[in-house]
Order: C-alpha cells, then sequence, then structure tokens
C-alpha cells in the first residue's frame, strides 16, 4: 500500500493551498511556501474566543486562514478581518502592547508567527515585506480620510 505519504503530505499540502491564495504571500515560491508551512503554528479560535487582548502583550503575527474576527478598541467596533487579512504587526513593530482586542467572530483559522521570529521571517522574505507594506499604507490612508 501506498498511501501512507499521501496520507501524511494531505494536511500539508491543503495548508500549502491555503497559503498560496493569500495575497500576502501571492509571490512564494512553492519550496517557500511548504518552509513557511513547516515553520509556523496554525492555531484556531472558537467563535466569540479573544484572540488578541488590547493593553495586554501580544503573542505574534496572525494571518487568518479562514473565518472572520472583528477588531475592537474600548470597546468599539472599528473592522472586520477576514481570510488573507493580518493583524499583531503594530504591536511588534512598536514594542507596545496591542492597542485592539480582536474577537472571533466565527471559527477562525490563523497561521501564527511568533513574535520573535517576525523580523527574520520579512528580512529573508522581501516580497512579503513589500506586500505588508502595500496593506499598512492602504490601512493609514482609509484611517486618515478627512470626513470634513
Amino acid at each position: 500500500m501506498q498511501l501512507g505519504f499521501a496520507a501524511v503530505d494531505a494536511p500539508t499540502a491543503t495548508y500549502v493551498d491555503a497559503l498560496a491564495r493569500l495575497s500576502l504571500f501571492a509571490d512564494l515560491p512553492h519550496p517557500q511556501l511548504e518552509g513557511l508551512a513547516h515553520s509556523f503554528d496554525e492555531e484556531v479560535f472558537a467563535e466569540g474566543q479573544r484572540v488578541m487582548r488590547q493593553d495586554v502583550t501580544g503573542g505574534g503575527f496572525y494571518v487568518i486562514l479562514d473565518g472572520e474576527a472583528k477588531v475592537v478598541i474600548d470597546g468599539k467596533e472599528r473592522a472586520r478581518l477576514t481570510r488573507g487579512d493580518f493583524f499583531g504587526e503594530i504591536s511588534i513593530l512598536t514594542d507596545e502592547a496591542p492597542a485592539a482586542d480582536v474577537i472571533a467572530t466565527s471559527v477562525l483559522r490563523c497561521l501564527i508567527i511568533p513574535d520573535n521570529e517576525l523580523k527574520a521571517f520579512l528580512l529573508k522574505q522581501p516580497s512579503v515585506m513589500w506586500r505588508m507594506l502595500q496593506i499598512e499604507a492602504r490601512r493609514l490612508r482609509a484611517a486618515n480620510v478627512w470626513n470634513g
């Protein structure tokens, strides 16, 4: 019977396919996506579960693979996040506690890059860093829109 390898590789293949569909990782070749899948953990959060807590130390850089979450600042919902969105990077980059709660609004599946590994990962993957900067610039522009 030769299905042993296929059975073992199936979850990783599915995980790699999920990563390949995200714009953040769109420029990575398949071998690098496989490396990413093997290097970092995936975690699933239940609906209503708090993934990140405002003013408390964050746990890493989260990329949503499936599901939805809401961003809540001082009790007020500010944004919704879905597949392909990411969070946690600001507190890592500024070395400060998260400025918001992130709460799963459905079953939420995320890739998690630990806070102490994000810098090395981004320096090794400049295309991911570039896409992340583009997304951050769009977020900043949207946050600064004057509603005069």
